[in-house]
């Protein structure tokens, strides 16, 4: 009895197990008929017991008798063994079961056997161990409706057309480096174990719809030379495609993968369909490679969905795809248009090092793009170090997109929601456009895409791009609209006087409330400041709880408290000077003057510059914020009025009578007249309480009044009071046009 499947040299269960040997030379008795000198052994078929020959170079009555003892369920042994239409009739006639209705076998050993003829085993059951390695079917073979109980081999098997459509395989199948020259349907065949075509050739159409993988599955260095379904196909195990080739058309549309499905290294050489598969495990594409289109419409990818280094020379389609797990496109190539429309990632996407380039084989490389978009990600959207030479429109709902070392050499649009942008270091060759979309993003039919999943991974409800850094970016093809700069560096950047910033702007304000500062109250001026000075400032007034500042203190970089790694004045001087001229450029004064105070602000603390011009501009803040602070112009306008006023009441205007004296002696008539005219000298006296009256206060408002407008009053002073008048005549004016200037900076347009 063959029925062990050890006595055929099969191992079940483990497919990781390396492939059975082929037995070389075969171990078996030959039969001997047809031996020549050329050939000794003569027919390879197995000798069948009893006789010196195989059943084919049987006598008709040997066969008959051989036949007639065979009942249905025994093991059988026809290896080599050369079979016409008429001799495996009759075997299957020797085997019928008329409780199946069709042949029934124990062990069947078919190795190396030949079928030149049609070879019907449709509604065979094999209870045993089967063996067909090596086997050759010249025409059409069908097993359809078999039933296979154990262990089953079609190793090297080569196959004319082969039907197996509803056939089920209860052990381990093996169908390693068999060869299919015209068609193979497995149309709703079951797999309850493991199986394997490693190495196998399909050469013609190969239909696998409706297919149950239950075990372990593999096509590892498969061809498809033809047209390939896996239409509704499952896989409730790993299945392996791993560097298998399809030459022709392949379908997975509806494909059920319950555990791994690796496709790493396969190359698909035309259309390549995955529209509403799904893949409940990792599924890896890695280094797989797409010549013409490649759909995943509606595809559902619940653990990690691994695409890195895979090259879409076609296009590709991921339009609505919903991705679960990690989704990674690192270093992938998109030589034609990239559709992600309404595709729902809830993990993160990363296409660090993707490339989307034009293919110069294409006959549309001008229509090449790419639509990364509309589709929200839960986590991060990585672009670092990815290769835009196509137009792209990004439109993403994610937290956090980083786009460092981003290389765009071409136009491009990020219309982006909820998202914490990072530009650094990003190569900007043409326009690149960032706004915030406002509204949720749809789908093509008007559906929002649901946002529910970001609730979870974004500080605030509001929808405002948050740009987190433009260091090492030339700005010239940067514009930014309606986005949140309060916590964006821009140290290192260059151009930034060219920068487009439009729409609503927001920048980091300044602390808020009364400070103390070694018993000296402080008040910050309101105005936008860059994240770069909250950084430097941190360090100089560090904030009660670093990792959580209010909105009463400064707020520290990345780096607190290192003072080393933080932007010092120095540096944030002409980020200030840069951005006030991309403003005033841009014809908006009004917004230009708070970047000319934070220049003019770093240049007050930077400690590089000569004590003499920091002793100025401290004395340029404190009089009028750099003649942008109307109200401190103002102020001390009035201040200096007022102690003119009362300098002029105390010591200024004389008390006495300052009326011209003439006189002189008449002289005899005829004689000349001499008169002498003496002006009498102004002078303060009397008590204090006399010098402070209304009309001395009229008089000197009347003279503080005239120096403002640099005007000689004509009254009448005392040497002090001329002195005051002169010192306020330069002083007044001076701080009336500062206040001038404020007023003009907040209007101007």
């Amino acid at each position: 009895m063959l029925s062990d499947p050890r006595a055929l040299g099969i191992v079940s269960g483990d497919m990781t197990s390396p492939p059975l040997p082929s037995p070389s030379p075969p171990a078996w008795t030959h039969c001997a008929s047809g031996a020549t000198t050329t050939n000794p052994v003569g027919c390879r078929g197995v000798r069948v017991p009893g006789s010196t020959g195989c059943l084919a170079h049987l006598t008709p009555t040997d066969r008959i008798s051989h036949l007639t003892g065979l009942s249905p369920g025994d093991d059988i042994d026809y290896r080599g063994t050369t079979f016409t239409h008429p001799l495996l009739n009759d075997l299957l006639a020797a085997l019928h079961d008329p409780a199946t209705g069709g042949p029934r076998f124990g062990a069947a050993r078919f190795e190396h056997a030949s079928f030149s003829d049609v070879a019907r085993f449709d509604g065979a059951s094999f209870a045993g161990a089967v063996r067909f390695d090596h086997a050759s079917f010249s025409h059409a073979v069908g097993f359809e409706q078999a039933s296979f109980s154990s262990t089953t081999v079609f190793d090297h098997a080569s196959f004319f057309a082969a039907m197996f459509a509803g056939a089920s395989f209860s052990a381990d199948i093996r169908f390693e480096h068999a060869s299919f020259s015209r068609m193979a349907h497995f149309d709703g065949a079951s797999f309850a174990a493991a199986v394997r075509f490693d190495h196998a050739s399909f050469s013609a159409e190969a239909q696998f719809n409706g297919v149950t993988f239950s075990g372990d599955t593999r096509f590892s260095r498969a061809v498809f030379a033809a047209q390939a379904e896996f239409w509704d196909a499952s896989f409730s195990n790993a299945a392996w495609f791993e560097h298998t080739s399809f030459r022709g058309p392949v379908g997975f549309e509806h494909v059920s993968f319950s555990n791994a499905a690796w496709f790493g290294g396969a190359s698909f050489s035309d259309v390549a369909t995955f529209s509403r598969a799904s893949f409940a495990r990792s599924a890896q594409f890695e280094g797989a490679s797409f010549a013409a289109e490649a759909h995943f419409e509606h595809a559902t990818f619940s653990d990690t969905a691994s695409f890195s280094r895979t090259i879409f020379t076609g296009q590709a389609r991921f339009d609505r795809t919903t991705l679960n797990g990690p989704a990674l496109f690192f270093y992938a190539t998109f030589h034609d248009h990239a559709w992600f429309g309404g595709a729902t990632f809830h993990n993160e996407a990363w296409f660090g090092g993707a490339a989307f380039t034009r293919d110069v084989r294409l006959t549309n490389t001008r229509f090449a793009a790419a639509g990364l978009g509309p589709l929200v990600v839960g986590g991060r959207l990585d672009l670092s170090r990815a290769v835009f030479e196509v137009p792209v429109t990004i439109e993403a709902a994610a937290p956090v997109v980083l786009c460092r070392r981003t290389r765009w050499d071409a136009t491009a649009t990020l219309r982006l929601r909820h998202a914490l942008l990072d530009l650094t270091d990003a190569v900007v060759t043409h326009p690149l456009s960032v706004a915030t979309h406002h509204t949720p993003f749809t789908t093509h039919n008007g559906t929002p895409l649901p946002e529910t999943l970001l609730t979870t991974t974004t500080p605030s409800p509001s929808p405002d791009v948050r740009v987190a850094s433009l260091r090492g970016v030339d700005t010239a093809h940067l514009v930014l609209t309606d986005t949140d700069l309060a916590g964006c560096r821009f140290t290192g950047a260059v151009h930034l006087d060219q920068v487009r910033l439009t729409g609503r702007t927001r920048f980091a304000p300044a602390p808020t409330g009364v400070h103390w500062h070694h018993l000296v109250s402080r008040r910050w001026t309101r105005r936008r400041v860059l994240a770069e000075e909250h950084h430097w400032r941190a360090t100089r007034t560090p904030p009660t709880n670093p990792t959580a500042p209010t909105d009463r203190e400064w707020t520290p970089g990345p780096h607190h408290p290192d003072p080393d790694q933080t932007p010092g004045p120095d540096d944030i001087a002409p980020v200030y000077r840069d951005l006030r001229k991309a403003f005033e450029d841009n014809k908006n004064e009004p917004d230009a003057a708070d970047f000319y105070y934070g220049e003019m602000e770093m240049r007050r603390n930077d400690p590089e510059r000569p004590c003499a011009e920091r002793t100025l501009v401290t004395l340029y803040w404190a009089v009028s914020g750099y003649g942008l602070r109307a109200t401190r112009a103002v102020t001390w306008l009035v201040l200096t009025m007022t102690v003119t006023i009362l300098s002029l009441m105390w010591w200024g205007l004389p008390t006495n009578d300052t009326t011209p004296r003439t006189t002189g002696t008449l002289p005899m008539t005829g004689q000349p007249l001499d008169l002498h005219t003496d002006s009498v000298d102004p002078v303060v006296s009397g008590p204090i309480a006399d010098r402070l009256t209304a009309k001395r206060a009229r008089k000197a408002t009347h003279v503080a009044v005239n120096s403002v407008f640099f005007r000689a009053s004509g009254q009448d002073l005392t040497p002090t009071g001329s002195e005051i008048e002169m010192a306020s005549r330069f002083l007044e004016p001076v701080l009336l046009a500062l206040a001038v200037l404020a007023i003009r900076s907040r209007v101007k347009r």
